[in-house]
C-alpha cells in the first residue's frame, strides 16, 4: 500500500455543494391547479397513527391538491408522533392551503395517534374556517372468527 491521498475541497466547492443539498430538501411544493377554476372550498384528512402524522388537502370532489407528514417536514424517529410535529404540519399546510384560496374545509380526522388535537388546533389557530369536524376511525363490528373448540 502506498500513501493515501487527501483530496481537499475549496471553500467555493463546499458552498456549491450545500446549496444543492439545501435546495433539494427545500423545494416548495407543487400545486397543479388551472387559473381559471377557483377552489374556495376543500377538506383536509388527517391521520394520526403511533408513528406518524399525515395530512392531506383535497377539494370537495376529493382530489389531493398537497400533502404532507412530520417526516417531510424533518422530524425523524419518535419525533414524528409527537403533538408538537403535527401542529408543525398542519401549520405548514393551512399555510399552502391559503396560498391557493381556500377559506372554507372540512376536517376528517382518522387514527389514534397523539397528534389528533393538536392538528386540529393548529388548523383553526392559523385562520382556516373550518365548517365541520368528522371522526372516521375504522371501528371493528363483529370481530374475527372465535377459535373452534377443541376436540379431545
Amino acid at each position: 500500500m502506498g500513501k493515501k491521498k487527501i483530496i481537499q475541497q475549496t471553500q467555493e466547492e463546499l458552498i456549491k455543494e450545500t446549496e444543492k443539498i439545501e435546495g433539494a430538501t427545500k423545494k416548495e411544493p407543487e400545486i397543479k391547479i388551472s387559473p381559471k377554476t377557483k377552489i374556495t372550498e376543500g377538506r383536509i384528512y388527517i391521520s394520526a397513527t403511533y408513528n406518524n402524522t399525515i395530512i392531506a388537502l383535497t377539494d370537495m370532489a376529493g382530489n389531493v391538491l398537497s400533502w404532507t407528514t412530520a417526516g417531510k417536514i424533518g422530524f425523524k424517529g419518535a419525533r414524528k408522533s409527537t403533538p408538537y410535529a403535527a401542529s408543525k404540519v398542519a401549520e405548514a399546510l393551512a399555510d399552502l392551503a391559503k396560498k391557493i384560496g381556500i377559506e372554507k374545509i372540512q376536517v376528517l380526522i382518522k387514527g389514534v395517534g397523539s397528534g389528533r388535537e393538536s392538528a386540529l388546533r393548529s388548523l383553526a389557530t392559523h385562520g382556516l374556517n373550518i365548517t365541520s369536524i368528522k371522526d372516521i376511525t375504522p371501528i371493528p363490528h363483529g370481530g374475527v372468527r372465535p377459535v373452534k373448540p377443541r376436540r379431545v
